[in-house]
């Protein structure tokens, strides 16, 4: 049986030319599933019945189960999928009063290999990469769930995208061409993988680059990170100088601010030498809560402390809203486990 969602508009036509149809029958079904958003070919009320039924013999519009959904306070919503194979990832759809943006934080694998001291995802280990139907499944699950346009793709979710990019960059076209999403409005987020870092400057992407730094020199953030034993951060400059040269676009830094380690005013004056000469923007996430790590969140004040020096050094500071923490939606809090969810 053929999935229809993560296909192309060549693809439909492949199935439709099986079926004796025209071209735009299947162009009718692809704005079903990519602009409208169906749950079933029933759905697909353009098409008429008699070609519904021959439609439904060969093809499907998804195979993904929705196995867990929960909703923030704040309006957030975290879906835990179910792949055919019995794997699970978690999706978020993220919204911000008084904003049109609806931001879907996606996953790029099962599990993570990178294994960060602060995340809960790493603690499961490497399971497989998603293939670039899945991640795109993730968006589609949302939009047929809400009745709603994701206008924004973050690559935040589980998983280093950088680890398994071909599959990225196909979901990516996917989202620029299918869905109608602008390469400005996806950011691909990344804890250091230099090879796909020069990549994605050969290629010049017109995304975001998001760097997953959180800390201000090499000894912090091998306590942090282990990939800083194999790019540790001065490798990591030269090749965030040679994407930046490539392609002139300006970077994301992210800064995961944990009390007491790296939220000092040391902290504060070492990472602003380390990003004076990269063009970036900052953006501060105060530490949200994962079981087994030991780690606090600062308080209030130590957060705006340290936005205000690193915003001595001229760069734009901004400090993450926290979407989701009470459904462990927020940074670092998925883990696409269902044994932690409640039913």
């Amino acid at each position: 049986m053929q999935v229809l969602s993560g296909l192309s508009l060549a693809e439909i036509e492949e199935i439709t030319d099986k079926l004796n149809a025209s071209k735009y029958r299947a162009r009718q079904i692809h704005n079903w599933i990519y602009l409208k958003s169906v749950n079933s070919i029933d759905e697909m009320t353009d098409l008429s019945v008699k070609f519904r039924e021959e439609l439904k013999k060969t093809a499907i519009v998804s195979d993904i189960k929705v196995k867990i959904k929960q909703m923030s306070l704040d309006g957030t919503i975290k879906y835990l999928l179910e792949f055919p194979d019995g794997e699970c990832v978690e999706t978020v759809l993220m919204r911000f009063d008084n904003r049109a943006n609806l931001t879907a934080c996606v996953s790029s694998q099962v599990g993570c290999a990178v294994n960060c001291s602060f995340c809960a995802t790493g603690k499961r280990g490497f399971i497989r990469n998603l293939t670039y139907k899945e991640i795109v499944e993730q968006v589609l699950t949302i939009q047929r769930d809400t009745g709603l346009k994701v206008t924004n793709i973050v690559f935040m979710g589980q998983g280093e995208p950088l680890l398994n990019l071909d599959n990225v960059l196909k979901a990516m076209k996917i989202f620029n061409e299918n869905f109608q999403i602008g390469a400005r409005r996806i950011t691909v987020s990344t804890s250091g993988i230099l090879s796909g870092i020069d990549k994605l400057a050969d290629i010049d992407m017109q995304s975001t680059l998001a760097i997953s730094l959180h800390a201000p020199n090499h000894e912090i953030r091998r306590k942090l990170m282990q990939i800083e034993n194999k790019y540790p951060m001065n490798e990591l400059k030269s090749a965030l100088k040679n994407y930046i040269q490539k392609t002139g676009r300006r970077i994301t830094v992210e800064y995961l601010l944990i009390k007491d380690l790296n939220d000092t005013i040391d902290s504060a004056v070492q990472l602003a030498e380390y990003l004076d000469d990269l063009k970036c923007n900052i953006n501060l996430i105060p530490y949200n809560s994962v079981n087994e790590t030991g780690y606090q969140k600062p308080s209030k004040n130590s957060i705006m402390r340290f936005k205000s020096l690193l915003e001595q050094s001229g760069k734009k500071v901004t400090v993450r809203l926290e979407r989701g923490a009470d459904i462990d939606a927020a940074c670092g809090q998925l883990s696409g486990k269902a044994d932690k969810l409640p039913m």
